[in-house]
C-alpha cells in the first residue's frame, strides 16, 4: 500500500477497533487508537503473512505484548480477511474467538497469547531465537507499551536479545506518554527510552508513530543493521483520532455511550473521505 492507502487503512482499523468495543460500551480505547497506524503499516505493507494460512511457517510473527489493545489487532486482522468483520461484534462475549486479550489458541492470526505485561518481550525473543535456530529468514515484531517498560522483565529480555544478536527481532514502543492511571513521567519515569535500549546494546531509533511513511522508513533502516535487535520508539497520542478519547486524561480504559461511538465513526468516515480526495501525485 502507498501512503494514502495506509492512512485510509489506519482509519478503518480505528473504526473496526471501536466496533469491537461497541457492544460492551467500554474498552481499552486509548492504546488501541495510538497503535492503529503501526498496525496499518505492518499488516498493510511490511509483514510477510497469508490470511488464508495463518499458521504458514515462513510468516513473520507479531507479538502484541500490550495484549489489552487486542481490538486494534482484531480490526486489522478482520480487514485483511483472517475472519469476517461481523466477528468484531463478539469481542469478549461468551463463546467468542476474540477475547479482550490476545489468545493464540482462539483467534486466527494471533501468534502469541499476551496481556501479562512484560512477558511479550520474553516470548518474542523465544520466537525470534526459534526461527533463527530453524533456519528461517522471517522477522518477529513486538509491540510494547511505554508504561509496560516499567517491568523488569522487559530489560532482562533486552539484555538477552542483545547478547544473542537477534537482528530479526524488531520491537516498537507505543510511546503515548500515558499508562493506566496517569502520565508515565509521573508514575515511574522511563526517561529517554530510546537511549536506554541503545545502552542495552540495541539498534535504536524513534519517529512519529502516526506518520506511516516515517514508520516504514524506520523499519527499513532497522533491517539494514545486522548483529543487533532493533527498537523503534513511536511518538504517539493516546486515543488518536477518536473524537471522545483523544485529549482526555483517563483514556486507557473508557466507557462510552452509543452517541459517542456514532460521533467517532462519523469523524473517521470524514477523515477517510478527505484522504481519498487527496492528490495521489502529492503522496510520497
Amino acid at each position: 500500500m502507498n501512503q494514502k492507502e495506509l492512512n485510509i487503512f489506519a482509519a478503518r482499523i480505528r473504526k473496526a477497533a471501536l466496533r469491537a468495543m461497541r457492544n460492551a460500551g467500554a474498552g481499552h480505547v486509548g492504546g488501541s487508537m495510538s497503535m492503529a497506524d503501526l498496525m496499518a503499516v505492518l499488516y498493510g505493507d511490511v509483514m510477510k503473512i497469508d490470511p488464508k494460512n495463518p499458521k504458514w511457517e515462513e510468516r513473520d510473527w507479531l507479538v502484541i505484548s500490550k495484549g489489552h489493545c487486542g481490538p486494534a489487532v482484531y480490526g486489522a486482522l478482520a480487514l485483511r480477511g483472517y475472519f469476517d468483520e461481523s466477528e468484531l461484534d463478539t469481542v469478549n462475549q461468551g463463546g467468542t474467538r476474540l477475547p479482550s486479550h490476545c489468545d493464540m489458541n482462539l483467534t486466527p492470526g494471533i501468534d502469541m497469547s499476551t496481556g501479562s505485561l512484560g512477558q511479550g518481550m520474553s516470548t518474542a525473543i523465544g520466537a525470534a531465537w526459534g526461527s533463527r535456530y530453524q533456519g528461517r529468514d522471517n522477522y518477529t515484531y513486538l509491540v510494547l507499551g511505554d508504561g509496560e517498560t516499567n517491568e523488569g522483565q522487559v530489560w532482562e529480555g533486552a539484555l538477552f536479545a542483545a547478547q544473542q544478536k537477534l537482528d530479526h527481532l524488531i520491537a516498537f514502543i507505543d510511546y503515548n506518554k500515558k499508562q493506566l492511571d496517569g502520565y508515565t513521567a509521573d508514575i515511574c519515569d522511563i526517561g529517554d527510552v530510546r537511549q536506554k535500549f541503545e545502552d542495552f546494546g540495541w539498534d535504536a531509533r524513534e519517529c512519529d508513530g502516526h506518520d506511516v511513511e516515517a514508520v516504514k522508513t524506520a523499519i527499513e533502516k532497522a533491517k539494514a543493521v545486522s548483529g543487533k535487535p532493533h527498537v523503534v520508539v513511536l511518538n504517539t497520542v493516546k486515543g488518536k483520532d477518536c473524537s471522545f478519547a483523544e485529549g482526555v486524561l483517563y483514556n486507557h480504559h473508557m466507557k462510552f455511550k452509543p452517541e459517542d461511538y456514532q460521533a467517532a465513526q462519523e469523524a473517521l468516515d470524514a477523515k477517510i473521505e478527505q484522504t481519498e480526495k487527496e492528490d495521489s501525485s502529492c503522496i510520497r
